[in-house]
Formats: structure tokens, sequence, C-alpha cells
């Protein structure tokens, strides 16, 4: 099937639609320094423009709603940062109900993880969840993972495998399946996701469930070489990468 046959669902009835887009290896190229990962030029303003034309548009990431809106400063694109523990929707910005207990645990694992980690790997902290970088060091990875184990054995928080880096999070039900579930219970349109890494998962996991009920669904990855292919092998599509994203956004615009 090709991708117009694909996109077929969405574009027949895209009043109701539902597009969820994650952003690095999606809508940015994936960078060394995660601090100077950039959309690439025109996505936000598709995304913008693509928001009154259907159900509803969203990014779904990794990075705090803080990094996200930098970018996305349109209301009428829903932003669901640290896979749906922070969210802008409709312009108003909130936590998950659970998760404020979490930020002062967070904040000291970040902080030990800087003073006694791996010489050579990059902490990031997010405010409500870590991520330990070795992408510059790929050689460091078993050493970052034994850390990171050791940090979610001390602190409660969990481990989440990541492209080139590890993420510690805390012990909530929350991650780009639960959001996408919540999407589409807002809506009763054909549900699209495009994603590229190992957290995207939970989202196609959620479109499987939406299937099985009759809801168009269209998974799509970005592939390259890092993309994993427990992620690609499920997808009904494989982009080449971000600026293949931006042709995608680009025919969804256009109808």
């Amino acid at each position: 099937m090709d991708l117009e046959d694909l996109l077929r669902p969405v574009l027949d009835h895209r009043g109701d639609v539902v597009v969820a887009v994650d952003f690095d290896g999606t809508l940015s190229p994936i960078v060394d320094d995660p601090a100077t990962a950039r959309p690439l030029d025109g996505a936000p303003l598709l995304l913008a423009e693509l928001a009154p034309l259907v159900g509803e548009v969203a990014v779904l990431s990794g990075r705090p709603v803080s990094f996200l809106e930098q970018f996305f400063t349109d209301d009428g694109v829903s932003l669901f940062g640290l896979y749906g523990l922070e969210s802008r929707r409709g312009g108003r910005r909130s936590d998950h109900p659970s998760s404020g207990v979490w930020r002062e645990s967070v904040a000291a694992v970040a902080e030990r993880c800087r003073r006694s980690g791996v010489d050579g790997m990059e902490v990031e902290p997010k405010g409500l969840s870590i991520t330990l970088h070795y992408r510059q060091h790929p050689d460091l990875e078993p050493a970052v993972r034994a850390l990171a184990a050791e940090q979610a054995e001390q602190s409660g928080l969990l481990v989440r495998d990541a492209k080139m880096s590890v993420e510690l999070h805390p012990p909530i039900a929350a991650d780009k399946g639960t959001v996408l579930r919540s999407l589409a219970a807002s809506h009763t349109g054909a549900v699209l996701v495009v994603g590229d890494d190992l957290g995207d998962l939970p989202a196609f996991d959620a479109l499987d469930e939406l299937a099985t009920e009759g809801r168009p669904v269209v998974r799509v990855a970005v592939g390259g070489a890092e993309a994993p292919p427990v992620l690609t092998d499920r997808a009904d599509v494989v982009l080449a990468g971000p600026e293949d994203v931006r042709d995608l956004l680009t025919t969804l615009v256009a109808g």
C-alpha cells in the first residue's frame, strides 16, 4: 500500500482525526547535544496549520513542555512532555496529578549522577525525569546502565531505554500510550502516530487496541541507523527521516 492509500482514512475525514507526532528524530534531526535540537524549518507552522483542520494535533515527547513551547507557540497544538507527565492542551498547562511528590527525588538523583556519575556521560535533568546520555561515548553504555539501575533501586524511579541513552522516570502510569488513548477518547476519527524510538511503542500498542475496536489507525515510523527494529517492524510505513515527516505534514495540510 502506498502512502496516499494509507492516509486515505485521514484525508477523507480530517475533521475528527488525531495526529500525534514525536519530536526528537521525527520533527527534529538527532543531534549529539540534546540542548541544540531544533525542529526542521516549517514543521511547527505546518502543525499549527493542520490543527484547525483536524480533531487534534499533538506533539508527544520525552522533552519537558517548557522545551517544546520554544517552538510550538500556537495553542492549537497540544503538547505532552515527559511522556505525559506534563501537558499543554488548549493553552492550559498541567502536570500529572501524581507527579508533584517526585520532583525532589528526581532533582536529588540528577545531582548524584552529576557528582558521582560516569565520566563522559551527559546528565539531562527534565524536572520530572532524567536522561543519561552516552551518545558521544557509546562505550560507556554498560556503565551508564549500571548507574541507572543503581539509582532506580535507591530512589524508586523506573528505568526506560531510549536512543543512546537511559531514562529515569517516576513510577506513574503515564506514557505515550496512555496519552494517545486519552486523545482518542475525545475524538471519533482515525488516529495517526509518527515516532522513531522505543518510547513510541506504547503509542503503537494503543493503536493496536483502537484497531481491534474498528478505529482506523496509521502507524508511521522514522527509520535510520538508530531506529529500533521492534518499532519499524510494526509500522505501516517507514519514512527515511524528519524531512519525510515534514512532507507528510504538508500532504495532510493540503488534504
